[in-house]
């Protein structure tokens, strides 16, 4: 069973969000790699922040809709405006500054699940709000972890001492398959406890069931009384799907891939050839008045 916690906040406008100028409001909700950020070096286009600038102010909401947890909130998105916030697929949701909603998996599960990976052979990264663990007594050890755990600061859950041993949770984890992992029988548990999304190359993406890109954007549309044909998303991979799918209206960055493109109402182009851009120009949001 995974934890569930649901924080009512009352947002600060309230009455700006009732009636009929909430149903011309329209609610955009972006993922982050490869939609608005470039690959490495990891920037985001002139392009696409003048866009989103002019959507602002043309009075739509924007919202980051993504499955890195929040303490993985790229810097270079720092200088944009958003409305909110949706990390670790769903799991983590802001607006305003406020958390209205967290789910999180419960420490059993979280052990039983580490324990299962060491004998499966898999490496793993796991990402909570606050901080990126890993486990230094696995025996499933490659270059890829080294080369993560340099560049990104995590804490070795080998070291915990015994309450914080007992208590600690994550929300998701990152999964890396070996020569000799056993992937039938970790896949086999997933499908119990998890849903995975499988990015190529031995990598996974591993989420709890029952929250997603597209759980956390309903809650959203729910709580400000949108509707989704004026719910926008738009994205570039495969865990980017149900919140394609569940919006209004979708979009497909050029540079997608999985085939999401098959299920979008448009595809634009690449985040680094002013995709966004010529979206939401398409779309008639970042148009003057």
């Amino acid at each position: 069973m995974i934890l569930l916690t649901l924080i009512t906040v009352t947002p600060k406008k309230k009455s700006h969000f009732k009636g009929d100028l909430m149903n011309d409001k329209k609610i955009l909700f972006f993922d982050i790699d490869g939609t608005l950020l470039t690959p490495h070096p990891f920037k985001v286009p002139e392009s696409t922040s003048r866009a989103l600038t002019k959507a602002h102010e043309n009075g739509h909401l924007l919202f980051i809709n993504t499955g890195r947890t929040k303490v993985m909130m790229p810097s270079a998105l720092s200088e944009l405006h958003f409305d909110g916030y949706i990390y670790g697929c769903g799991t983590h949701i802001y607006m305003d500054n406020k958390l209205l909603f967290f789910r999180t998996v419960p420490n059993l599960l979280c052990k039983e699940t580490v324990d299962l990976l060491r004998k499966c052979k898999i490496e793993a990264i796991f990402e909570s709000n606050t901080e990126i663990l890993y486990d230094g007594a696995s025996p499933a050890q490659s270059e890829f972890g080294v080369k993560m755990r340099k560049e990104i600061p995590m804490v070795d859950i080998t070291k915990f001492n015994r309450e914080d041993a007992c208590t600690y949770s994550y929300d998701k984890f990152l999964v890396h398959m070996l020569p000799d992992s056993d992937v039938e029988k970790f896949r086999s548990f997933c499908n119990d406890h998890y849903t995975y999304f499988d990015h190529g190359d031995g990598i996974w993406e591993v989420t709890q069931k029952g929250t997603s890109k597209a759980t956390g954007m309903e809650f959203l549309l729910d709580r400000l009384s949108i509707p989704k044909e004026n719910c926008y998303a738009f994205g570039d991979s495969p865990n980017d799907l149900p919140m394609l799918k569940a919006a209004g209206v979708s979009v497909a960055m050029g540079n997608a891939y999985g085939g999401i493109e098959k299920h979008c109402t448009y595809q634009t182009s690449a985040v680094d050839r002013d995709g966004i851009l010529h979206a939401l120009e398409h779309l008639d949001l970042s148009d003057d008045p």
